[in-house]
C-alpha cells in the first residue's frame, strides 16, 4: 500500500534530476564560456544573436524563455562589452530590438568550439540525446501553453 506522502519523496520527483542535470550542466560550460568571458546566459543571447543578427528583447526572451527583467541585465553586459546594440525600433518605439556588432560577430568565431567541447562532457549516443532533446521540448511546450 503506497505511502500518503510518496509523492513527497526526491526520488519520486520528475524535476529534482531536471534542475540538477541542469545545474551540472551549466557547470561543466563555465570553463570554456570563462574563456570568452561570457556566463551561460549571456551565451545563449549570444547564440540568438548569431542566428538572427537583429530580435527584438521580447522575442528573444520568448526564445530562452526569459523574462525582461533577467534578460535586461544581461543585454546591458553584452552592451558594454561591446557585442551588440539595444534601440528603440523605429516604426513602434515600445519595442526594443538587439542587434548583433561586427565584434559580437567575431565572438562566434571563439565559441564555435563550444559544443564540441560540452558534447565530451554529456557522453550520450547520437539517438539517446536527440530523444532527450525531443522530451525536454515536448515538456517546454506543454509548460510554454499555461
Amino acid at each position: 500500500m503506497p505511502d500518503k506522502y510518496d509523492a513527497l519523496k526526491l526520488e519520486n520527483q520528475l524535476c529534482f534530476p531536471l534542475y540538477a542535470c541542469s545545474k551540472e550542466i551549466v557547470r561543466k560550460y563555465k570553463p570554456f564560456l570563462d574563456e570568452l568571458d561570457l556566463t551561460y546566459t549571456q551565451y545563449i543571447a549570444m547564440m540568438v544573436l548569431w542566428e538572427h543578427r537583429q530580435i527584438s528583447v521580447k522575442d528573444m526572451g520568448a526564445l530562452l524563455y526569459l523574462d525582461s527583467g533577467t534578460l535586461t541585465p544581461v543585454l546591458k553586459k553584452l552592451e558594454q562589452k561591446g557585442y551588440l546594440v539595444r534601440a528603440r525600433d523605429s516604426e513602434d518605439e515600445r519595442v526594443l530590438n538587439v542587434t548583433i556588432t561586427e565584434l559580437g560577430e567575431k565572438l562566434k568565431e571563439d565559441a564555435v568550439l563550444v559544443p564540441k567541447k560540452m558534447g565530451c562532457c554529456v557522453c550520450l549516443e547520437k539517438e539517446d540525446a536527440d530523444e532527450l532533446y525531443r522530451l525536454l521540448h515536448k515538456v517546454l511546450g506543454v509548460l510554454g501553453k499555461e
